[in-house]
């Protein structure tokens, strides 16, 4: 989803590191469950309101619309929250779900990034985002695929499934579907639909930030900028699955 310049490869390895920190922490959250993960997740979430609040009021000048952009922050962002904590409480279909959308979001990110910078080409929108690229969304896309297909490999796996099964306890069994074998076909629809949807969450704070006047949403994470910066395309993908996807998911 960025352009083809290599003299801009300089800052990957500080993206790595942090990269590999970030999985490692979160990782670690999504592994331990309960208050963990939950703690860990609103925590993450109040980071973001605060970085969207911070570009709100660099774009609205008076009082009534700060207090809307605010409260539409506290509802897009509030949503993504809830749908994170709970797929992650739900065995029965929230593990599936869960690393569908995160390994979706990493990879898209990924196949973004490095297609984006390697091919180049065609800018997508340049007036809101000058560095995205349509070839890096062809390769989020297959990287999203890619993603899909390993969450479902792995949320059916037998060591996957007994690991799970030991850790919630009889009380709540790990659903296995009759066919849990992901289709190409499937994996590449679903990839194609998740990298827009993440696409637009990112295109969505580019945006804010040329109005804001400003080039990341904070400077929290060496090489990667804000909490904002990073979770952008995850808080829109978690957020349209809130709205159209789960609804009696989340009022259960």
């Amino acid at each position: 989803m960025v352009d083809a310049k290599p003299r801009k490869n300089a800052d990957l390895p500080v993206r790595v590191v942090s990269a590999v920190v970030m999985v490692a922490v979160a990782g670690t959250a999504l592994w331990l469950g309960g208050w963990g993960w939950t703690l860990f997740v609103s925590a993450v979430g109040l980071g973001v309101l605060w970085e969207w609040w911070g570009l709100a009021r660099a774009i609205a000048k008076t009082v009534p619309s700060r207090l809307v952009w605010l409260l539409g922050g506290a509802i897009y962002i509030g949503l993504a929250i809830v749908m994170l904590v709970r797929l992650r409480g739900e065995s029965a279909i929230g593990w599936p779900l869960l690393l569908i959308v995160l390994l979706g979001v990493i990879l898209t990110d990924v196949g973004a990034y490095f297609t984006g910078r390697t091919f180049g080409g065609p800018k997508i929108a340049p007036a809101i985002s000058p560095s995205k690229t349509w070839s890096g969304l062809l390769g989020g896309a297959l990287g999203a695929a890619l993603g899909i297909y390993l969450a479902i490999r792995i949320s059916f796996s037998q060591p996957f499934l007994d690991a799970m099964n030991a850790a919630l306890g009889p009380e709540h069994p790990v659903l296995v579907p009759a066919s849990a074998s992901p289709s190409l076909l499937g994996c590449l629809i679903g990839g194609a639909v998740l990298a827009v949807v993440a696409q637009s969450g990112d295109f969505f704070e580019s945006w804010m930030k040329r109005r804001a006047g400003v080039k990341d949403s904070g400077h929290l994470i060496p090489g990667h900028g804000g909490l904002f910066d990073r979770t952008d395309g995850l808080i829109a993908v978690l957020f349209v699955l809130a709205l159209i996807g789960l609804p009696g998911f989340l009022a259960a």
